[in-house]
């Protein structure tokens, strides 16, 4: 049987789970983080190879723990991986890697943790903290089965090399869709398929990046529930080159398709066309499968949670949620503060089981 004075179990060791590792640590518990991959760096070193922090490095740092270089930069990927692996070394924390959970079981007052290896770790408290890259949303259309040229979820496409001279259809109107759409479309028959008009949000206002402004007018902590009302659709942070890309013809954005027919798609006026690879970049869920035998998903597989704190398991929380809490929730600068909010339950958790016990 579990006990209080077994270890917080942290799930996932990306931008999380090293945030709930740090929170866990600093409220006096000891936290063993849990990490499927090679390294402590999440999911970063998996995306494509172009990608780069939507905001500025003054911006996305850990608490305590600077990024190294010109504040004023995007960093890039491969340096959001290397900076969480050091800010994992930074921590001091045991972090198991190489090592995926399976399924969480409840144990009186705790939970077992156990992993694809056949090991049953024993946890005082949980933390889910696996992010969604693991889970891509991949939307099913008619003759999607039969189509015979390449499909994928932008999970696995890396650069532009591979379409170079071939007929692709990007599919999705957030930042990954135009983004690959803009590079692409330098190397290939590029069509972009959204199913409205893209919306630009400006990524500098006045002389400053659009996060300066999220910070003055305090943007990023307001109340998840009120920002679904008024954010509604995705928005694309944009210097210019992308409005300019589609206005000007150079990326050719068109009404989604209506159909896969064998080697291609079919626009919504009936046009058949041949297409050697349709790209989706149309998301991603939360990658919690091994909280089913828990209990604790609805029919969707979404956690049940309130900001972040399981409405059915005292000691179970979760990090890194689209607008868990707040606008930045899923994003290195804002999952820190989501990680302290989290981690003052599942603290008041464990010592009260210590109270019950007589430890």
């Amino acid at each position: 049987m579990t006990t209080p004075t077994h270890p917080v179990i942290v799930i996932g060791a990306g931008q999380s789970g090293l945030a709930a590792a740090r929170a866990v640590r600093d409220a006096g518990l000891h936290p063993v983080v849990l990490e499927a991959s090679d390294r402590p760096a999440g999911s970063w070193p998996r995306y494509y190879d172009s990608l780069r922090l939507f905001s500025p490095a003054r911006y996305s740092a850990m608490p305590g723990f600077p990024i190294d270089g010109d504040p004023g930069r995007y960093p890039t990927r491969d340096e959001v991986a290397d900076y969480l692996d050091r800010y994992a070394q930074h921590l001091g924390v045991e972090i198991r890697t190489r090592t995926r959970v399976s399924a969480v079981e409840a144990d009186g007052t705790g939970f077992v943790v156990h992993t694809a290896d056949g090991d049953a770790v024993p946890a005082a408290g949980v933390v889910a903290a696996s992010g969604s890259f693991g889970n891509p949303t991949v939307p099913v259309l008619p003759g999607q089965d039969g189509f015979t040229g390449e499909l994928l979820h932008v999970a696995a496409y890396r650069h532009p090399a591979p379409y170079a001279g071939r007929r692709v259809v990007v599919v999705g109107g957030g930042n990954s869709g135009v983004q690959i759409a803009d590079e692409l479309a330098g190397v290939a028959d590029l069509t972009l398929a959204t199913l409205a008009p893209i919306s630009f949000l400006p990524q500098v206002i006045r002389g400053h990046d659009l996060h300066h402004w999220l910070e003055v007018t305090r943007f990023d902590h307001l109340p998840a529930a009120w920002l679904r009302r008024i954010v509604r659709k995705p928005l694309v942070l944009d210097t210019g080159r992308y409005r300019e890309g589609i206005e000007s013809g150079r990326i050719d954005r068109r009404a989604m398709f209506t159909a896969f027919d064998d080697d291609g798609v079919v626009w919504p006026d009936g046009e058949r066309e041949h297409v050697d690879a349709v790209i989706f970049a149309t998301g991603y869920r939360p990658n919690l499968a091994y909280l089913a035998p828990l209990g604790a998903l609805d029919d969707n597989g979404l956690p049940l949670h309130a900001e972040g704190i399981s409405t059915t398991h005292p000691g179970l929380v979760y990090l890194g949620l689209e607008f868990q809490r707040s606008f930045s929730s899923n994003t290195v600068r804002g999952v820190s503060r989501d990680a302290d909010h989290v981690v003052r339950p599942l603290t008041a958790h464990v010592q009260q089981a210590h109270a019950i016990i007589g430890l």
